[in-house]
């Protein structure tokens, strides 16, 4: 059952109970309507409450019926509000632990609301590129006021019950509990004095303005549109919110619903309802039951006290878990620890972090130059230089100290975590977390699941990715898993585009604006050429059929590293971060063009984005047709939190599919043709062709 319905003495009681927040699916929305008329038919009933069970009143619209025509079966969440609001008895909600979206609109079109403290408020729907649809722009302000309630529903954020209880004359809330325990008992207590009250009170009765009207509105805009660029929903808020104002009560629900199911079909909104489903989507492993049980993670140990190991250990100690780090030498720990205490004095600085935190989490910290130190921990991640020979150094001695059933983990970002794992007498245990620069920063995380890799170690560390606020997603074992595997096509492509005739700046400019965080060049700048460059090295052994530009190796071979040594694609003044373009480099790429025998063209920014993105589409399709990722949102989800693919996009799989699957192989086809690309990488992949040809999509 999704609700449940109890008759306490003179008090009916509606109990949302659909786990885990009690999201308003058609099952509980059919519930509140059949408990609204069950009390309103019961003579003995003298007025009603609606809770929820567990630890939410309601989190709004069941994701699972998200985007389904089931979101508007009827009762819809419109039609329930409205029962709501027609009910003979008082209904009065009773509030506690989280309110949001739906689950507030609902609370809204109740008669009284009671709240217990410390209780998520929030109307979030501007995070999915929409607006709350069912009657929170034309209420919200009719109890809070209309600053602080667009405030709510443009940023989406969630506020604490106590502080909008503050709040001068708010009427949201009619009653402040002393706390979530004794909210039942004091709801029906309310209910009770309220029971004779009539007429009922109603929120769209209230009275709706702004003092200053026009200009405060105009400013709203302003500071939205500066705020919001690339998504079009939060100035729609506004409209919303200003027609509450403007409109009568019916007129305003009819503009709001119009903005709403607009909203709903823009790409944006799209995308982001996507990246909302996908992350939730990339925390299940089809072969691994939510109910594994996990391995206790109490204390971690590090190999690597450099800027990646430093990172890494952040995120525990951010977490309370206690850390100890190794390195060879005492000088090598001290830079490490020292670069740790600054990063966490700079918070502290900035008002981010408090001073007790800030030792609470130093005081998890520890040290050692000896592996045997480490025999106690039960996860340890090493950071060291990506190459298969200090792996195996590495692991080796982790097999020989580690505890049995400790997780041995490896953060490499290339290598075969089969190969590493069999340097062990465990390899059930080794797993690959492959954290990205700056760890202590970039929310994503690979997980890489060797083919011997237990099941509870793949739960343990799904798990704890949670507690140290990443996204985790699983990879299989391939040569740069699956997000360093497809930037390697996209590099290749943003080569061929120099030799044809772009300079580094331009692809970047373009690709930019395309959304993306930085362009190839930028990116290659800030990570390092010299790690390409060894990769490519390696490639040329491995794959000495596969095209590559040479222009980067150029740029190499005069130590033009990036932004550690001031001079990559561009230059660099110590200290900042601004790309500078360089005329010798530009000389360089068009000397190297000459020797080729290339007369450059003009190339269009559409073609530098289709080559780029499209490049990386088709190589997602390989790995998804071998299995490297379970599903198309994986890899979205990797591009989205650690590459800076736009998130209005929706990630590259998604960007696809909104593009249409025959329109992209129709593009690769073209790039075929272009005999100074790779033909064969161009081949659209069986599984994308497929797709295409059949009208289907990959998510």
């Amino acid at each position: 059952m999704s609700t449940d319905y109890k008759v306490h003495g003179d008090i009916a009681v509606i109990t949302l109970n659909n786990p885990p927040v009690n999201g308003l699916g058609f099952a509980t929305r059919l519930g509140i309507a059949d408990g609204l008329a069950k009390a309103n038919a019961n003579a003995a009933v003298k007025a009603i409450v609606i809770t929820g069970a567990g630890k939410a009143f309601s989190g709004g619209a069941d994701i699972k019926e998200f985007g389904t025509p089931k979101t508007m079966q009827e009762p819809n969440l419109l039609s329930v509000i409205l029962a709501l609001e027609n009910s003979s008895k008082p209904v009065v909600a009773a509030i506690h632990s989280v309110v949001m979206g739906g689950g507030l609109e609902l609370a809204l079109g109740c008669h009284y609301r009671v709240a217990a403290p410390g209780c998520n408020v929030a109307l979030p729907e501007v995070k999915l590129g929409l607006i709350p649809g069912a009657g929170g722009t034309q209420r919200l302000p009719r109890v809070l006021g209309v600053e602080p309630a667009l405030n709510m529903i443009v940023s989406g954020e969630p506020v604490k019950s106590e502080m909008l209880a503050m709040l001068p004359g708010q009427k949201l809330f009619d009653k402040l509990v002393a706390s979530t325990d004794t909210l039942t008992e004091e709801a029906f207590v309310f209910a009770r004095s309220v029971a004779d009250v009539r007429p009922l009170p109603l929120v769209r009765n209230l009275p709706c303005k702004h003092p200053l009207g026009d200009a405060y509105f105009q400013f709203a805009r302003n500071m939205v549109k500066g705020m919001s660029k690339n998504f079009p929903a939060p100035g729609k808020c506004v409209d919303a919110v200003e027609a509450a104002t403007k409109q009568k009560f019916d007129a305003g629900m009819v503009t709001e619903r119009d903005i709403f199911i607009n909203l709903m079909w823009t790409p944006e909104s799209k995308a982001l309802r996507h990246l909302f489903l996908a992350e939730r989507a990339a925390s299940k492993i089809p072969d691994v039951p939510a109910d594994t049980p996990q391995r206790a993670i109490n204390s971690v140990a590090v190999i690597g006290a450099g800027t990646m190991g430093g990172g890494i250990a952040m995120n525990f100690l951010n977490a309370g878990i206690a850390v100890k780090m190794l390195e060879m030498k005492q000088e090598a720990l001290d830079r490490g620890l020292a670069t740790i205490r600054k990063n966490y004095e700079s918070q502290v600085k900035k008002g981010k972090l408090k001073q007790d935190k800030y030792e609470q989490r130093m005081g998890l910290l520890s040290t050692t130059l000896s592996y045997d130190d480490l025999k106690d921990a039960d996860l340890v991640i090493e950071a060291v230089f990506e190459e298969i020979g200090v792996k195996e150094s590495v692991f080796k001695e982790l097999d020989r100290v580690m505890k049995p059933g400790a997780i041995l983990a490896s953060n490499t970002s290339t290598l075969d975590v089969n190969k590493i794992a069999a340097f062990t007498q465990r390899p059930q245990d080794v797993v690959g977390m492959h954290f990205f620069s700056p760890a202590n920063v970039m929310k994503l995380l690979e997980v890489v699941r060797g083919e011997k890799t237990a099941k509870d170690v793949m739960a343990t560390v799904m798990g704890l990715s949670k507690k140290i606020k990443k996204t985790a997603v699983v990879s299989g074992v391939c040569d740069g898993f699956i997000g360093n595997r497809m930037i390697e096509q996209y590099g290749r492509q943003g080569g061929f585009l120099l030799d044809e005739g772009c300079t580094p700046q331009q692809v970047d400019k373009a690709i930019e604006k395309f959304g993306f965080a930085m362009g190839p060049f930028r990116m290659g700048d800030l990570a390092g050429n010299d790690i390409g460059w060894a990769i490519r090295k390696r490639r040329y052994g491995e794959k000495p059929d596969m095209k590559y530009s040479k222009t980067a190796d150029l740029l190499c071979e005069k130590g033009r590293f990036g932004q550690k040594t001031g001079a990559g694609w561009y230059d660099y003044v110590a200290g900042k971060r601004d790309a500078i373009p360089n005329t010798d480099v530009v000389k360089m790429i068009e000397e190297n063009r000459k020797s080729l025998g290339i007369t450059a063209r003009k190339i269009s920014d559409e073609e530098i984005v289709q080559r780029l993105v499209y490049s990386l589409v088709n190589e997602a399709a390989r790995i998804l047709e071998e299995g490297i990722a379970s599903k198309a949102s994986d890899i979205d989800m990797v591009y989205l939190m650690g590459y800076g693919f736009p998130i209005y996009r929706g990630g590259p799989m998604n960007y696809a599919d909104q593009v249409g699957l025959f329109n992209v192989v129709q593009a690769m086809n073209r790039f075929a043709q272009n005999p100074l690309d790779d033909a064969k990488f161009w081949q659209p992949a069986p599984l994308l062709a497929k797709l295409a040809a059949e009208g289907k999509t990959f998510n």
